[in-house]
């Protein structure tokens, strides 16, 4: 099969979740023998045309120079592209601006599109926005031929909304195996002797909520908040918290060793997510040997199930940080490890996106129109 993958800065990952899962996903169908491409902002790092047997498109993006609206302008271009390009199929990854472009979709490629998370419910948006999304959502629904969800929340939102199927598939996490506990001394931490949050600074992500509870427990152990905080909401917070010296604010670190080790050696982590579906932060959590404290919600019970400890409150997090202890819960510790070995490998999760693709390829060929 032919195959693109839109809607992602392109690979290898510098940025998230889904340039994660376009890079180890399009390097499986190249080496499955599929002809796959995967589009790239032209201002990504990574400036050749293959990476690992799968072909990269360069395409222009805007979005250094005018913002958000740069992603519209992007993702056309790469819509326009694909146009001329006889895809088998064409999978979508989100859809918060490919689906006003929908209309210009090529007409002979099935259409497939990860649904990704409830975007119109981020709080950073404004009414307005948050209005155009949701509609954004119905637009992609309506113009997909197969739709994905990859949590089981997602996937019940999905029906009960639309009325629409969807299959789904989790996302993936390799588990952490080569430990150095000596990059700790980059960050002036001990092992074991910090807590810590991973998440975009975001109102939705509970990381004013955890930080209040971490205030109220007078606990002067560490914790580290890593995440872009140069925003709005970053500063709010920074100047809400400046005064408490264990609260430590790192920034986005990109280095995924240095993740890895960070939560390995974490003593709790905290995953505050509300928005979305199987966050790929929380399974590398899971699969770096992490003691997770998420928010109590559908989306995280839904993949963390009796294997952690969960809050709604700052006086839930202050409990927690008073009383919990990595060392005496190791036993759950060691069950996500064993869930992400059984259910979230990449292997698994990329063998079934290629069933997939071929039972919809099989079954729904489309007329050359």
């Amino acid at each position: 099969m032919k195959i693109a993958i839109l809607g992602t800065r392109g690979i290898p990952n510098y940025y998230g979740g889904f340039e994660q899962f376009a890079e180890f996903f399009s390097v499986f169908l190249a080496q499955n023998d599929h002809k796959v491409f995967v589009y790239n902002s032209h201002n990504h790092p990574y400036k050749e045309n293959n990476f690992k047997g799968a072909h990269i498109i360069h395409q222009f993006d805007p979005e250094y120079k005018i913002g958000t609206a740069g992603q519209f302008i992007y993702d056309l271009n790469c819509i326009l592209d694909a146009r001329k390009r006889n895809f088998d199929i064409i999978l979508q990854l989100g859809y918060t601006s490919n689906a006003i472009w929908h209309f210009l979709l090529p007409r002979k490629p099935i259409i497939i599109t990860n649904m990704d998370g409830l975007e119109w419910k981020r709080t950073k948006y404004s009414k307005i926005v948050q209005k155009a999304l949701k509609y954004s959502e119905k637009l992609a629904i309506k113009s997909s031929d197969f739709l994905i969800a990859d949590s089981v929340g997602i996937q019940n939102h999905i029906k009960k909304s639309y009325s629409k199927e969807s299959k789904y598939i989790a996302y993936g996490a390799e588990v952490f195996l080569n430990p150095n506990p000596e990059i700790l001394f980059e960050y002036n931490l001990e092992k074991g002797f910090y807590n810590m949050i991973l998440a975009r600074l975001e109102p939705e992500n509970n990381i004013e909520t955890i930080l209040d509870g971490v205030v109220l427990s007078n606990s002067t152990t560490p914790i580290i908040i890593i995440g872009n905080h140069e925003t709005k909401f970053g500063d709010y917070l920074k100047k809400k918290f400046l005064k408490y010296k264990n609260i430590r604010f790192l920034g986005a670190v990109y280095n995924l060793n240095h993740l890895n080790n960070l939560r390995y050696y974490s003593n709790l982590y905290f995953h505050g997510h509300t928005v979305g579906g199987t966050n790929p932060s929380l399974l590398e959590a899971m699969a770096s040997n992490a003691l997770i404290i998420a928010h109590n919600n559908e989306f995280n019970k839904a993949i963390l199930k009796e294997n952690s400890y969960y809050f709604s409150s700052a006086d839930e997090v202050k409990n927690i940080i008073n009383t919990i202890k990595k060392n005496d819960n190791l036993q759950l510790v060691q069950n996500n490890i064993k869930a992400i070995e059984k259910e979230f490998n990449w292997n698994k999760i990329n063998g079934e996106y290629l069933q997939f693709f071929e039972e919809c390829f099989s079954r729904y060929k489309k007329p050359n129109k």
